[in-house]
């Protein structure tokens, strides 16, 4: 009796998940929601090393953002699972870091306190967005050419910086060369480099994984400057640290002193973070096949403003923008239907906290192929480029061109922006001059003249 009381229970339990879930609703199960968060997890958990050794060259403590960045992965994937019901998983978003500490705090000169409030700001402006209609009109209001620009400009940025932090590109003689390969150091990130894409071409799981914790072990063996590159921690698992300092850590003061200068990026930030919700969206709902007869995203005004409410937290616990991952498309691919496969994913982010001592310890050695490859594969939409009008391929073609010479990824932008700009007002093509397009133009000049007179 006792017996059948206990299945009983667990059956009703059973019964209220996949209600909630509506998991046989979307022709799934829980054993395959469980196996595709696995998947997801496997696919884009390299963000707790990658992210972390990006934002440190802010002035940031490495230990702290481990913690930041697991769990701003963790509570924005809850809320797209618990708030969505989707199989989409979100975390510190690559190119927006590498803004965030390169560019902001680095090139710019501003505390990385006013970095999070930009952040922060770019988060409030997507969700109050994801609220209206207004979602549909931005995305008609921008410029293809310019957004192609900004992702294989950016792409390529990631690349060198991964390739810089390996030490496979040096300045010598006013110029640059590539790295001294007779150090064992930068033979290593060579080996990184090379062999990380046959992982990635043979459909491995957690490729990039791998591949970090591998050239990590490697590094144990090798000498740099004195001790290992890779220097075994005292202990693997411990709880968690408290990152007071990275806490609700904004400065208002500094971000209204420098507006002009720091509002370009600010909308970097939230235009970005916008496309890539509705590129992410679209691909993974297409993929599972969740989109319904009419093409829609099935709760896609909770979706869009989990991914706004997911940055506005992120920077509230101490990281850079928090964006829906394409990685889910893998969990998609293992049959992940439902925000199920999400909860899987959280707690697995909420696993990795406590091992933090042993994320601490990977080299940038280790973590640099991961970056050139990420930076690679998001040059995948130059396939795109459309070589029959001026107006589609000189502007994103000098994005990158000026971008990959200088390093200088917010002038590549504004020039990209004025040459499209000018190409359409010579050929009088007035309604690809856009309200958002003539609003960037305007930005654009204030920042470069601005940032001319700080610097």
């Amino acid at each position: 009796m006792t017996g059948n009381v206990f299945s009983d229970q667990e059956g009703s339990k059973l019964s209220a998940f996949n209600r909630y879930f509506r998991i046989e609703e979307r022709n799934s199960s829980i054993s395959r929601e469980v196996v595709a968060g696995l998947t997801t997890f496997g696919a884009m958990s390299y963000i707790i090393v990658v992210n972390p050794a990006i934002l440190s060259a802010a002035g940031m403590n490495m230990h702290s953002l481990i913690i930041a960045t697991a769990l701003a992965s963790m509570v924005g994937t809850l809320i797209m699972a618990l708030w969505a019901n989707l199989p989409i998983a979100l975390a510190p978003g690559m190119g927006s870091n590498v803004i965030f500490a390169q560019v902001v705090v680095l090139q710019m000169g501003v505390s990385y306190q006013t970095a999070f409030t930009m952040v922060l700001i770019g988060g409030i402006l997507f969700t109050i967005l994801s609220l209206t209609r207004w979602r549909e009109r931005i995305v008609r209001g921008f410029p293809e050419p310019i957004r192609l620009g900004i992702q294989c400009g950016l792409g390529l940025f990631i690349a060198y910086l991964g390739l810089k932090n390996a030490g496979l590109v040096s300045l010598a003689h006013d110029r640059l060369s590539f790295g001294n390969i007779a150090e064992p150091a930068v033979m290593l990130s060579l080996v990184g480099v090379l062999a990380t894409p046959m992982l990635l071409a043979l459909r491995i799981p957690a490729a990039f994984l791998i591949s970090i914790a591998a050239l990590s072990v490697i590094g144990l063996f090798i000498t740099a400057h004195g001790a290992p590159l890779t220097a075994f921690p005292d202990r693997i698992v411990d709880f968690p640290i408290i990152p007071k300092e990275l806490f609700f850590a904004f400065d208002f003061h500094e971000f209204f002193t420098h507006f002009w200068l720091v509002l370009p990026i600010t909308l970097y930030f939230f235009i970005s973070d916008f496309f890539s919700a509705t590129a992410t969206l679209i691909g993974v709902t297409r993929r599972g096949k969740i989109m319904d007869e009419d093409g829609n995203i099935p709760s896609a005004r909770q979706a869009y403003a989990a991914d706004g409410f997911a940055s506005i937290i992120g920077a509230a616990l101490g990281t850079s923008t928090v964006v829906a991952y394409v990685e889910s498309a893998a969990g998609v691919e293992a049959g992940g239907r439902t925000g199920l496969t999400g909860i899987v994913v959280a707690v697995l982010f909420g696993v990795s906290l406590f091992f933090w001592p042993l994320i601490g310890i990977i080299p940038a050695q280790a973590t640099a192929p991961a970056l050139v490859m990420v930076g690679v594969l998001m040059m995948e939409g130059i396939r795109d480029l459309d070589t029959s009008r001026p107006e589609n391929a000189i502007p994103p073609i000098l994005i990158l061109l000026i971008t990959v010479v200088t390093t200088d990824l917010m002038m590549g932008l504004a020039i990209g922006c004025f040459v499209y700009s000018l190409i359409v007002l010579a050929t009088r093509q007035w309604q690809k001059l856009t309200a958002m397009l003539v609003t960037l133009d305007v930005i654009f000049i204030i920042y470069i003249i601005i940032a001319h007179r700080a610097f």
